[in-house]
């Protein structure tokens, strides 16, 4: 099993020996930068289609270290198209060496599902509660598309469920390619999030059969999904 290296956990005399990791997601559709409302764009099966919305979770971030020890962050961050500050996250306390991983999970864990009303990025005035359910919405993607036979022609994926056999928590693992975390500076990563992934693989998704899924029925397929959205753009290790 892995060391785990906890930045809390260390003494004041080894905080020279720590960095930061700057991650900054940027979404895409394709290779197109997702522009809300405007720019129109076109699945696996050739459905046009426009995005209004889009929000997803993201936490428990892991990096391993060359060495095979793991650095480990218990936070998690709400990522919204709509506001360009929220894509940008900062692990901090990370002790220097080179990582050759890093793994997150899409959603949020049972724990917190289960423990009531919380604040910041887990705060339910931020719209990824579900009421009824109590439990988060782990992705929201929405748009309008003319394939969708819903009203207005609107589509709607709002995924989440942390329960078997219905769970929708996904664990993303992408190589960070000689990641160098040294003492005293940040280093910053770039993400992209596809959301043609979401409609793509492993299951084609068919804007005029499946156009909402807003509870357990056809989660986990979008789930299954949108686990591989993610890649790496860019390492800076020069800041």
């Amino acid at each position: 099993m892995a060391t785990i290296l906890v930045a809390m956990s260390f003494s004041a005399n080894k905080k020279e020996n720590k960095g930061k990791l700057t991650v900054n997601f940027k979404n895409y559709v394709g290779n197109e930068i997702v522009k809300l409302d405007s720019s129109i764009y076109k699945n696996e099966v050739g459905q046009s289609f426009s995005v209004t919305n889009f929000k997803y979770y993201v936490g428990n971030f892991r990096l391993k270290r060359k060495d095979g020890t793991e650095y480990i962050s218990s936070d998690y961050y709400l990522i919204k198209e709509d506001d360009e500050q929220s894509k940008q996250i900062v692990l901090n306390n990370i002790p220097e060496g080179e990582y050759v991983s890093c793994n997150f999970i899409i959603g949020v864990d049972s724990a917190h599902n289960c423990s009531g009303a919380q604040t910041g990025a887990l705060d339910p005035a931020n719209g990824m509660f579900w009421a009824w359910n109590t439990g988060y919405i782990f992705m929201k993607l929405e748009g309008k598309s003319p394939a969708s036979k819903l009203a207005g022609h609107t589509f709607e994926f709002h995924i989440g469920g942390y329960k078997f056999p219905n769970n929708c928590i996904r664990h993303v693992n992408l190589e960070t390619n000689k990641l160098i975390i040294a003492s005293h500076k940040t280093v910053s990563m770039e993400i992209k999030a596809d959301v043609l992934e979401i409609m793509k693989s492993p299951v084609t998704i068919d804007l005029s059969k499946l156009s909402s899924v807003t509870d357990f029925h056809n989660a986990t397929t979008i789930a299954d999904n949108y686990k591989d959205m993610f890649s790496i753009l860019h390492i800076n290790n020069e800041k």
